[in-house]
Formats: structure tokens, C-alpha cells, sequence
């Protein structure tokens, strides 16, 4: 935290508490961390929503406005309106939008929704009054590039905490619903747009849609999910103690033991106890670790599972050795 923003922090706090002087010095530093740690996290928030807000600008007004191209979701709704109409599409995306993040108040909550709605009136300025050029005509480059900045825009607004196209959040609420799946109901709201699109455009223009949104779709589960996938690696072993230290002291890894104890044994026989290693690592340090961990036991039984993404810990404090 910056030094100046830190000192005013601390002056907004002590007075604050000043009406009570009997206030502990630990409860003072706590409110501090607590309004520091805010204020880190919503400047971090602005900045994701400000680059998706020109992401997602770059797309439209360098790929697929010029070239009449649509989308899926809430924006291949105002591309479509806006190309079949001539309507402003600025005001077309606040539009369309409105009922999805009232929808979002009433369901996620009110910042949600607040963040929301001002990272899409930045998007409709955005398009309205900055000049991108035309990148290319070549209708595949389009599409998929489109896709990938449009999409890189609406990830790094959820990532920030906000949605610039609310389709997403009427899925959810229909998937609380319904027996559909949020995946189902952004998939059949896509064939409706893209049939839509088919019919008062061309087959051509649905085609080009469908390879743009899964352009888009794919570049958002990056942005979210984060491109470097991890996977934690569960380890049974009567020799746990030697395999934590070679991950821990050799590796370099975190680790976390839990004790456990065998569910298969002769009947009246007793159950044995051991301690089950956990860690967590990356897709390419996978077969480097299996390997240490066969120098130890080979009879070790091991169970892998992905994980999206992380945050803090020893997973990338060093490389493997």
C-alpha cells in the first residue's frame, strides 16, 4: 500500500475512534489492514474492469462492427438489433443489458450490480466515441479474433466483478429454476440468436457467429480460470513421512497431512492408520514428481484431480529441481 494512502487510512481511523479513546491499538490496526485490503482489492477490480471495457471495444469496433458480424449472448443481441435496424449500438448494449443486472440485484446483489451496470455504460462510450481502426476484412480472422478480444474483455470484467454481457447471470437464475445446467441455458439462448441470425442475415453470417462466440467462450474460461491449470495430487503411502520431506525439502512444495486410516481389512483384523499427503502442482511438474515419488514407494497410491487456479501457498515459489 502507498505510504500516502496508508497515512490517510490511518487518519480516517483514529477518527473515527476518536469519541472512543479507550480503544484498543489492536482493534485500530485490524480496521486499518481491513480498509487497506479493501481498498487494494477495488483498485485491482477498476483496473480488470477498465481493460475489459477496452478489450471488448477493440473487438467490436476493430472485427465485427465494420464486417457486420454478430455474437452470442446479450451483445449478439444488440449486434443483431443494431444491424438489422441501424439503431446505435452504444445504446443498444445499456439496453439490453438493463433487465439482466436488475435481474443480478435481486439475485447476486447490489455492488454486483452497481459495477455492472457503470462497466457497461463505459463499454457503450467506449464504442461510441473511440476511433479503433479496422483491423482486417478477412472474414476467419474476424471471428476468431473478434471472439478473442471480446471475450478477453468479458473476462477481465468478471474477473473485476462485473458482467458486460448479462446472459450469464440470467442462466444462473434460470438454472436455480430449472433443472438446466448454466452451460444449457446460455447454450439454447445462442441457437436462438444464431438461428435469428441466420434468417434475417445470412447462413454465412450464423457460422461466422457460432466459431466467434466459441472464440469468445474459450478466451473467457482463460481469463477466469486461469490458463495454467493445476492439479492436486493425493498420496496414500505407508511411507508418507520420507514423501513429505521429498516435497517439502527437495521439491520445495507445501504440503498438507491428514491422518487416515484403511477401509479394507480381513474381518476382526484392525485398521491401519496412516497419514495421506496432499499437495498441489502444476500440469508439467506432474511427471517429475511421480517420479520422486516412485524412489520411495512404487506400491504409493496416488489420486489426481484438476484445479482451476489458486492462491497463495508454495506452488510457485520456485521451479522443481
Amino acid at each position: 500500500m502507498i505510504a500516502f494512502i496508508h497515512n490517510l487510512v490511518v487518519k480516517t481511523v483514529k477518527r473515527r475512534f476518536k469519541k472512543n479513546k479507550d480503544t484498543p491499538h489492536k482493534k485500530l490496526s485490524e480496521e486499518v489492514k481491513n480498509i487497506e485490503v479493501s481498498i487494494s482489492h477495488s483498485i485491482s477490480e477498476v483496473f480488470f474492469i477498465l481493460i475489459g471495457v477496452v478489450s471488448a471495444g477493440f473487438g467490436l469496433k476493430g472485427f465485427l462492427l465494420p464486417n457486420s458480424f454478430i455474437d452470442g449472448g446479450a451483445m449478439g443481441i444488440s449486434l443483431l438489433i443494431s444491424e438489422t435496424t441501424g439503431f446505435s449500438l452504444s445504446i443498444l448494449i445499456i439496453i439490453v443489458n438493463l433487465p439482466f443486472i436488475i435481474l443480478g440485484y435481486s439475485n447476486i446483489g447490489k455492488q454486483f450490480a452497481i459495477k455492472s451496470i457503470l462497466a457497461i455504460i463505459a463499454l457503450a462510450l467506449t464504442v461510441h466515441f473511440i476511433p479503433y481502426p479496422l483491423i482486417t476484412s478477412d472474414k476467419l480472422l474476424i471471428a476468431v479474433f473478434g471472439g478473442f478480444f471480446l471475450g478477453g474483455g468479458i473476462g477481465m470484467a468478471i474477473r473485476g466483478g462485473a458482467v458486460i454481457d448479462g446472459t450469464e447471470v440470467l442462466a444462473i437464475y434460470l438454472s436455480k429454476k430449472t433443472g438446466l445446467t448454466i452451460g444449457d441455458v446460455i447454450l439454447i439462448g445462442n441457437v436462438i440468436i444464431f438461428s435469428f441470425g441466420g434468417y434475417i442475415l445470412s447462413i454465412e453470417v450464423a457460422l461466422y457467429a457460432m466459431l466467434t462466440y466459441m472464440a469468445a467462450a474459450k478466451t473467457v474460461d482463460f481469463i477466469i480460470e486461469g490458463v495454467e491449470e493445476y492439479t492436486g495430487i493425493t498420496i496414500i503411502s505407508n511411507q508418507s513421512e520420507k514423501i513429505r520431506l521429498m516435497i517439502t525439502e527437495s521439491l520445495g512444495r507445501g504440503v498438507t497431512v491428514y491422518a487416515g486410516k484403511g477401509g479394507f481389512g480381513k474381518k476382526g483384523a484392525e485398521l491401519t492408520n496412516f497419514d495421506i499427503i496432499y499437495t498441489i502442482v502444476t500440469r508439467l511438474e506432474i511427471a517429475k514428481i511421480k517420479t520422486e515419488i516412485d524412489k520411495i514407494d512404487k506400491d504409493a497410491f496416488i489420486i489426481m484431480n484438476s484445479i482451476k487456479d489458486t492462491k497463495g501457498g508454495m506452488i510457485k515459489k520456485r521451479p522443481l529441481k
